[in-house]
């Protein structure tokens, strides 16, 4: 082979390699595609819905009040399924609480025209909670008896859990763009 075969090959190979470099770091740090598994945030999403997830509101704090996050749950789910996908409803220092069907929110009835059905179920929050230090209660959107597992039954979460939030819906089509 010539060396100008060979200096071609090394520049194909150079920029191969710092393109997989580009895409590693990208989905490691910065966001990632994701596949919603179920119906407990219908009627936003939906069972086989397809997201892109950025990861850096997480880290520096960017995290608010109806955001769509992913929650990392290790070893709580089915095999397989260790995140879920919920809407945030209260951050540190809030007061939540469910009455006659509602959601509180520091002592105001939150307008949830996103929810699946008009009546919020209790599920195992029965009282009146207030959101600890680095701390989030989230909720699916499908307020259904039973339609989602989240703070009402798995209580509060870590803000270092959440891995993502959801910014856009590219899948399926007819419903592509931001959330």
């Amino acid at each position: 082979m010539s060396s100008a075969v060979i200096k071609e090959i090394l520049d194909w190979v150079k920029h191969i390699a710092l393109a997989v470099i580009v895409g590693v770091l990208f989905i490691t740090f910065v966001g990632q595609r994701t596949v919603v598994y179920g119906m407990s945030m219908f009627p936003t999403l939906e069972n086989g819905d397809q997201l892109v997830i950025e990861k850096i509101s997480p880290k520096i704090g960017g995290i608010k009040r109806g955001d769509i996050v992913t929650i990392y749950i290790h070893g709580l789910l089915d095999e397989g399924k260790d995140y879920l996908i919920k809407r945030v409803i209260a951050v540190e220092g809030d007061t939540v609480k469910i009455e006659d069907g509602k959601v509180f929110l520091n002592g105001e009835a939150l307008e949830e025209d996103y929810i699946r059905g008009d009546y919020t179920y209790e599920e195992q929050l029965k009282s009146e909670l207030v959101i600890g230090k680095d701390q989030l209660f989230v909720m699916g959107d499908n307020r259904l008896k039973g339609g989602s597992n989240d703070s009402r039954s798995l209580g509060v979460f870590e803000v270092k859990s959440i891995r993502g939030k959801a910014i856009f819906r590219w899948y399926p089509f007819a419903k592509f763009g931001s959330l």
